[in-house]
């Protein structure tokens, strides 16, 4: 794999808004309650990447996109989520390069933390941002559960402002 990451714009929403619905596909029947990831749009995306600190970065292998993340503010710091890689492209570092450029891009702009929201029912993913270093802050619980649903995790960061991140 020849993997690397780019800067998204408004031109590149329809691409996102397909990675990502294509990478949630395997839970479509199976994630309760269903993912919303199912029913982002390019205007959905477009929106989110014109908000405060909105953004989304690219995984590309040669030319070939094969991952996609958003980001926006969130309180202090940089909220990133939509992280999608497709299946093809799976255990290959696809995930952990995106959360990488994720955290450069949020320590060269200056915020304290990067932070996510994880479906509970997705314990390895819940795996790997704690391996990341990633703590959970706080659980949240989807309107009609009795339980919580998903964690929220956060990652300090450590601040580079003025520097120039290499995606």
């Amino acid at each position: 794999m020849q993997l690397t990451i780019a800067f998204a714009d408004e031109r590149d929403a329809a691409l996102l808004a397909s990675l990502i619905t294509t990478a949630f596909e395997e839970y479509r029947a199976t994630l309760v309650p269903p993912s919303s990831a199912h029913r982002e749009t390019a205007d959905s995306l477009r929106a989110v990447m014109a908000g405060p600190g909105g953004g989304a970065l690219i995984a590309l292998d040669g030319a070939v996109p094969v991952g996609c993340v958003v980001f926006h503010d969130e309180e202090e710091d940089l909220y990133f989520g939509r992280l999608s890689v497709l299946p093809g492209a799976r255990g290959k570092g696809v995930a952990k390069a995106l959360i990488g450029a994720v955290e450069e891009y949020a320590a060269a702009a200056g915020y304290p933390g990067t932070r996510l929201g994880v479906r509970l029912a997705l314990p390895a993913n819940g795996a790997l941002f704690a391996s990341l270093g990633y703590e959970v802050t706080s659980h949240g619980t989807h309107e009609g559960f009795a339980r919580p649903t998903w964690a929220n995790m956060r990652k300090a960061i450590a601040s580079s402002r003025g520097g120039v991140p290499r995606v």
